[in-house]
Order: C-alpha cells, then sequence, then structure tokens
C-alpha cells in the first residue's frame, strides 16, 4: 500500500482520537463555569468551529491565489474543496451560537451584535461563492471568477474577527487579550485540544472530498474516452 493510501486511514484515526480526547476533556476535565454552569461547556465547541472556518476560508482563499499565479486546475479544486467545508463548519458556528445565547441569555439572535452580524455576512458571502460556480460553465472563466471571488472575501475574515475582539458585548465576551487567555489551566488546556481536533477534522474531510472529487473527476474523464 502506496504512502498516500495510507495517509488517509492514519489521519481519520487521529482526527478521531483526539475528538475523543476533545470531549472528554471538555465534559470531565474542564471545571464548570460559576455563571453559567454546564452551558458554558458548549464553549469547546463553538470557537473552535468558528476559527476552522476562519482556517477553511483563508486556506480556501490560498489555493485561489495559487490558482491565478499557477493556472493549476488542482488549485482551483482545492481552493473549491475548502469553501466547501468553511460554508459547513460556519453553519456549525451559527448553530452552537444560537444554542448556546439561547440557554445562556435567553435569545436567539439579536441584530443589534455587529459581531454576529459580520459573521453571518461572511457565510452568506461564501454561499453565494457556490451560486457563482455553478452558474457558470466549467472552464478557466470560471476558475478566475471563483478565484478572484475568494480572495476578496478573505477580507471579511480579519473584520469578523476584530469585531469580536472590539466588542464589549455579554454576548461574545473576550477571553484573549494582551495579557494572555483569560482562562484557567485546566480551561486552555481543553480549548487548545478541542481546537486541535477541529482543524484536524476539517484535514480529514477535506482530504476525504478532495480524494472523492479527483476520482469523480477521472471516471468522467474515462467516460468521455470511451465514448
Amino acid at each position: 500500500m502506496t504512502a498516500n493510501r495510507l495517509r488517509l486511514p492514519v489521519l481519520a484515526g487521529g482526527t478521531t482520537a483526539l475528538l475523543g480526547l476533545a470531549i472528554a476533556l471538555a465534559f470531565f476535565y474542564a471545571p464548570t463555569d460559576a455563571d453559567q454552569g454546564l452551558s458554558q461547556r458548549i464553549f469547546y465547541v463553538h470557537v473552535p468551529l468558528a476559527l476552522t472556518s476562519y482556517a477553511c476560508f483563508g486556506w480556501g482563499a490560498w489555493k485561489a491565489l495559487r490558482y491565478l499565479r499557477s493556472r493549476d486546475e488542482r488549485a482551483d479544486l482545492e481552493s473549491y474543496v475548502a469553501i466547501h467545508q468553511g460554508v459547513i463548519f460556519g453553519a456549525l458556528t451559527l448553530l452552537t451560537g444560537s444554542i448556546w445565547a439561547r440557554i445562556s441569555w435567553g435569545v436567539w439572535w439579536t441584530w443589534g451584535e455587529d459581531q454576529l452580524v459580520l459573521f453571518l455576512v461572511l457565510f452568506l458571502f461564501y454561499s453565494a461563492y457556490f451560486m457563482l460556480r455553478f452558474s457558470i460553465e466549467a472552464g478557466p472563466a470560471r476558475a478566475n471568477m471563483c478565484a478572484v471571488y475568494a480572495l476578496f472575501g478573505v477580507v471579511l475574515i480579519p473584520v469578523s474577527f476584530l469585531a469580536i475582539r472590539l466588542s464589549k458585548s455579554f454576548i461574545h465576551p473576550v477571553v484573549f487579550n494582551l495579557k494572555g487567555p483569560q482562562m484557567t489551566g485546566p480551561q486552555f488546556l481543553t480549548f487548545c485540544v478541542c481546537l486541535a481536533a477541529m482543524l484536524a477534522l476539517f484535514a480529514t474531510f477535506y482530504a476525504i472530498e478532495l480524494a472523492g472529487k479527483r476520482l469523480d473527476r477521472s471516471l468522467r474523464e474515462l467516460r468521455e474516452l470511451i465514448a
């Protein structure tokens, strides 16, 4: 078995183990928050999901830049898959955030919070990427337009992130500042493991989807040759 065939099972196995460790730490190791109680534990899912979605969109933009420089079709496909994963993680971010807000503060959503609206704008912007991609026939023109679109969207990532840093809202309490993480040692360790688990999950899903897309393309080209 080649190294490439071994890589994905090893990655999936490592991700599964890391996710199990993250869940165990979040529920049984991290201390219960004095103000929010058990509902605060969703922090260890919600924030890593959000940061992973940023990573997905950033990776998609990097691959888009690579495509514009090299015109390599592989980079276009990799950009598409990364953005697809980013939209999935973004949807989960919005879902877990709404659940956390409802349990802790009694609201599902509030339009008066800039950080919430900006993340929604980022999510909708990249969701519209697929409308653009599938409204144009496959080829260099579609790849060029999608790459430019992906690069424009990456500007929204620091804006969305800084909105949370600058916010004074109770909905998004700032736990990282210039003095470091405003958490106890066990909380910070749990957060780091959960973030690593989410990033590993993205890497696994990215590799699986990319392998599937490449196989589908190869089969389609083979059918065209036979026909």
